[in-house]
């Protein structure tokens, strides 16, 4: 037989033979139970052969009906995975995340890769912000801000405990020694964050060093900038530990002292209603709590409040 069956043929009785009924099949083909059975007598006819047992109730396949639905089957599966591979697209999820610039260039973007590899449908846009304490921007799904937390928004988790911690080019620590003194250090020159300046007069009282005031500051609108201030040599810093580790892993920047200076302020993520309800958002939130280089797993004060109530 050098002509093959008409598909519509072929496609009635693979639905009528997974289902055995030509009802069910037609309700899946969108056909009545009258053109089933029509397509499957022709379809007989041209083989020369039958397909299926008429019973009471429903049909059977003969033997040469199921071994012949198999590779009919097979053929159907296969044209639609064709079809899906090469035709289809999947339907990309869409992500805005809105960060500082410190956090995000140095902590959040070389982990997104991660979150790709799992998440491929995912589409990420991720903006940043020197200062931010309002979801002001309706197209901004996550924002990741920095502060003590005291935000009237209702979905907040912590995701990080930070400490300070001196850190400076190598030249520049050798200036002072092979046991660099940290009152030196501190009374030369020093770069700041704005928004931070205090935090030498809070090492200074936390550990008791009666540090006193530096000869000449430089002043930078975030930790990335200063830590590329750093870099150029010539002065010290303090910085929070988790942007200053790729600088020191490198060594690129020394931390020539072991004191650590709790941080008051942290990173916390923060969700509107709204964006929570789609699963991107969800998604992406439980993979960043999840993730093993957090060191606190915050908690949605929603549902803390809830249970202190």
């Amino acid at each position: 037989m050098s002509k093959l069956p008409h598909v519509t043929w072929l496609r009635a009785f693979e639905a009528a033979a997974r289902y055995s009924s030509f009802s069910s099949a037609a309700d899946e083909l969108n056909l009545t139970p009258a053109a089933v059975s029509q397509h499957i007598r022709l379809l007989e006819q041209h083989l020369g052969v039958s397909l299926f047992k008429r019973l009471p109730h429903g049909v059977l396949l003969t033997d040469v009906g199921q071994a012949y639905a198999l590779p009919i089957r097979k053929a159907f599966r296969e044209m639609q995975d064709a079809t899906s591979g090469l035709f289809s697209q999947r339907r990309k999820r869409h992500l805005h995340i809105r960060t500082s610039i410190t956090y995000g260039s140095l902590v959040l973007a070389p982990r997104l890769a991660a979150f790709s590899v799992l998440q491929p449908d995912i589409e990420l846009h991720m903006s940043t912000t020197v200062w931010s304490d309002r979801l002001d921007d309706t197209s901004i799904d996550i924002d990741i801000r920095y502060g003590t937390g005291d935000w009237p928004d209702p979905h907040m988790w912590q995701l990080s405990h930070e400490t300070g911690i001196v850190v400076c080019s190598p030249d520049h620590a050798a200036r002072f020694g092979k046991k660099p003194d940290i009152t030196s250090m501190a009374t030369d020159r020093l770069v700041m964050v704005m928004g931070s300046e205090i935090e030498w007069q809070r090492l200074s009282s936390h550990y008791s060093l009666d540090l006193g005031q530096a000869a000449y500051t430089t002043k930078a609108d975030s930790s990335l900038v200063a830590l590329q201030i750093l870099l150029g040599g010539g002065c010290a810093g303090i910085i929070h530990e988790s942007f200053a580790a790729p600088y020191l892993d490198k060594g690129l920047l020394v931390s020539p002292f072991k004191y650590r200076l709790p941080i008051r302020e942290a990173y916390f993520m923060i969700i509107e209603n709204q964006a929570l309800e789609r699963s991107e958002v969800s998604e992406f939130r439980d993979w960043l709590l999840s993730s093993d280089q957090i060191q606190d797993r915050g908690r949605d004060r929603t549902s803390s409040n809830q249970r202190q109530a």
